[in-house]
């Protein structure tokens, strides 16, 4: 029979983090707050608990998130996740971004199961309290079961409760227009963390450390990410960029698809690309042509990178170029990491700007939904 809590042991010991989280996750098992019913795949049917236990342990207690509802509870072609514990890993590096401490009064959006509440209330201890938002009922009721006992106050809302203030506010859940209400729930100068892109149909959702200054909030990226998005910002998904078009140009580009993808660059380059849809896979030419690097926007105008390094592409805008062009920015400037980027928003305009450190660059965009 497996042994859950060794196996949480050694999940604990793997975390690269300080003494202090190490410990705050050390108090409260993972397999205490995954339910028995969890979906591992993109399709295909559930995994039971029940039915196989060994398989299940061994998902709770891997490196990665684990999908514990599907579809709001429902059902479809596809299990798109719609409720989860993200990846352990993932958890402790934003808590350290947000600099958890005894004390504090902290916001967390998104309760999921609540075992990241759980490791905030151990951090914050007996002096400082954890309010945690659900949008979900079914969600919030079961967190708040498996949360008894320490202190958690869990609430069914879509928005934090806007009589309160926090040292710190935490979201598990992404978003491209950042609600007002998440920013000015933060004291002036405390931390809002949250994962951001500027377009809501883009698969990478980076985090970003944003510190309030009235009704601005500013700060940097600091580690790449995947969340799926905050349930009041979800959008359909697109057409497939230039599907059934001839290309209007071809184009030579200083690096071909296979190479973007395992490059690590492609959050980066999202970043410097407002306006754009990007993103990878071998649709809708079958594998044979190998993976390219797709791009879109919502008038119409597409580009494909090819493995080889050419680009085909069409519409108004030269997408190819655009993206050759941040690319050799990039290039030149030595490939600054992810941290050297930083947002600026300002919600109650629906303005956002991107600006990098390590190069004179920048742009301002206004996100719409």
């Amino acid at each position: 029979m497996t042994d859950l809590d060794a196996l949480h042991a050694a999940l604990v010991e793997r975390l690269d983090t300080d003494d202090t989280i190490r410990a705050a996750f050390s108090a409260h098992p993972r397999h205490r707050f995954i339910p028995d019913m969890i979906w591992p795949d993109a399709t295909g049917l559930p995994l039971f608990r029940t039915a196989e236990p060994d398989r299940w342990a061994g998902m709770v207690y891997g490196s990665g998130s684990v999908t514990t509802q599907a579809n709001d509870g429902g059902g479809g072609p596809r299990n798109e996740p719609s409720s989860s514990s993200s990846a352990p890993q993932l958890m402790a590096d934003m808590i350290a971004a947000v600099g958890v401490r005894e004390g504090m009064r902290v916001l967390e959006i998104g309760t999921g199961t609540g075992w990241n509440a759980a490791v905030l209330a151990a951090l914050v201890g007996d002096e400082g309290e954890v309010v945690s938002v659900e949008i979900d009922p079914g969600v919030a009721a079961r967190a708040r079961e498996r949360l008894e006992g320490t202190g958690v106050r869990v609430l069914t809302s879509a928005t934090p409760p806007s009589e309160e203030e926090f040292d710190a506010v935490i979201a598990t859940c992404a978003v491209s227009r950042i609600p007002t209400e998440w920013l000015t729930a933060a004291d002036e100068d405390a931390p809002v963390v949250l994962p951001w892109n500027p377009h809501p149909a883009v698969h990478s959702t980076p985090i970003v450390v944003l510190r309030r200054r009235g009704r601005i909030g500013a700060g940097s990226f600091v580690r790449e990410a995947a969340f799926m998005r905050d349930r009041t910002q979800r959008s359909d998904d697109p057409p497939f960029p230039g599907l059934g078009r001839s290309p209007d140009r071809t184009s030579d580009l200083p690096v071909g698809s296979i190479e973007l993808i395992t490059s690590g660059l492609m959050t980066r380059l999202m970043l410097m690309l407002p306006g754009t849809r990007i993103g990878t896979g071998v649709r809708p030419f079958g594998s044979g042509h190998g993976r390219i690097v797709w791009l879109g926007d919502e008038e119409g105008s597409w580009a494909y990178v090819w493995p080889d390094g050419t680009a085909t592409g069409g519409g108004a805008r030269l997408m190819e170029e655009e993206l050759s062009n941040a690319y050799r920015w990039l290039e030149n400037t030595g490939f600054p990491e992810l941290s050297t980027f930083s947002l600026e928003a300002d919600p109650g305009r629906d303005l956002y700007r991107v600006t990098c450190s390590a190069m004179e660059w920048a742009w301002e965009h206004r996100v719409s939904l």
